[in-house]
Order: C-alpha cells, then sequence, then structure tokens
C-alpha cells in the first residue's frame, strides 16, 4: 500500500510540474502568473522534503493538488478573468466574476485540513470544539496574512498589481476573501470522518 501511494504522490508530483510549466507558457500575464501560483513554488518542496518524516493524509494530498490546478487556471487568465468564473456570474446574475472567491475558499479549507492534522497527530489540542476554534483561527491568520501580501505587492508594483488583486472594484474585497476562507474551513469538517480514518492510519508525532 506505501508503495503505490509514494508513486501516486510522485506522479502528481510530476504532474504538477508539467502542468505549472504548460501554464506559464499559456498565460497572458507572466507578472500575474508568477504571483497567482508562487504558493505551489512554496508547498511543493516542503510536500517533498517533510514526507518522509511527516507523510500527510491521502485527502489533504487531493485538495492540495486541486488548489494548485486552482492556483494555475487563475494564473493562466487572472481570476477576473476567467471563464469558467464568467459562467457561474451568467447562472448565479452576479455583477462580478466570482473565481477569486473559489480559490479563497480553498484557502480556507485546505490549511483547515492541514492544521487540523497536524494538531489532532501531535496531540497539541484537546477536545472537538477547541480543536475547531484554533482550526479556524489559523485559517484567519493566514488569509490575513495573505491579504497583507496583496497589499504589499499592490504597493510595490502600482498599476502592475490590479489584475494579481483582482478586485473588480469591490470595496469589501479584502473582507469577503477573508470571509470565504472561514467558509472553506467550516466546509472541512464535511471530511471529519473520513478525515479522521486516514489520520488514525499514520503516525502521530514524536
Amino acid at each position: 500500500m506505501q508503495f503505490k501511494k509514494d508513486s501516486g504522490l510522485i506522479g502528481a508530483a510530476v504532474t504538477l510540474v508539467i502542468l505549472l510549466g504548460l501554464s506559464s507558457l499559456v498565460a497572458h500575464n507572466l507578472t500575474t502568473w508568477t504571483l497567482e501560483v508562487f504558493p505551489i513554488f512554496i508547498a511543493l518542496p516542503i510536500l517533498v522534503f517533510t514526507y518522509r518524516v511527516f507523510p500527510l493524509t491521502n485527502i489533504v494530498y487531493i485538495f492540495i493538488f486541486l488548489h494548485a490546478l486552482l492556483l494555475m487556471v487563475g494564473g493562466i487568465y487572472s481570476y477576473a478573468k476567467v471563464p469558467f468564473g464568467f459562467y457561474i456570474a451568467d447562472i448565479f446574475h452576479l455583477s462580478r466574476n466570482p473565481y477569486d472567491k473559489i480559490g479563497h475558499f480553498f484557502q480556507g479549507l485546505v490549511p483547515a485540513l492541514i492544521a487540523r492534522e497536524i494538531l489532532i497527530r501531535g496531540d497539541y489540542v484537546r477536545g472537538k470544539k477547541m480543536l475547531s476554534f484554533v482550526v479556524i483561527c489559523i485559517v484567519l491568520a493566514i488569509s490575513a496574512t495573505y491579504e497583507l501580501i496583496e497589499w504589499g505587492a499592490a504597493m510595490a508594483l502600482g498599476q502592475g498589481a490590479d489584475e494579481f488583486l483582482g478586485t473588480q472594484g469591490d470595496p469589501w474585497d479584502t473582507q469577503s476573501d477573508m470571509l470565504f476562507a472561514v467558509i472553506g474551513a467550516m466546509a472541512a469538517l464535511m471530511f471529519v470522518r473520513v478525515h479522521d480514518r486516514q489520520i488514525d492510519a499514520l503516525p502521530r508525532i514524536k
């Protein structure tokens, strides 16, 4: 089973690297692409180097992979111009492209599962209610940090950061981004049973 998991993860990592390269070639703006997919450049090496000492559950790896795909699509078009977002906007009669909100939803969902797994396996938090509270606090901290990074990019790049920010004229974009991250963290509760079973099959942190 471990051999199959190793092979699957290697295949997923190679696929991500290939897709990352291809997405850079078709991106409408290379600067925007770099800013949008930068979290992948940070996360992928960390996952590779920590795999032997602290492998994560399959469900977390799956959602990390999906999140990476979302980032790459956003990088290709810029979040405000992703075609799928316009399709959603037409269906629900929205005034703006909502694709960035999907990204922020995953920005809450994926870190929530990762944080939950680390806290449980390390036995750092006692009690389900306290665990949920701490996980949501961690997600909010990550979301707020990302918004500060976006602000810094806007200050550094000026008008060149408009596509990266993707505010589309919404003065409350930052607040709604954080709200969708919290909604994503709360959505992680739907996977608690599956997540717990997979956590039980992995070693605890010593």
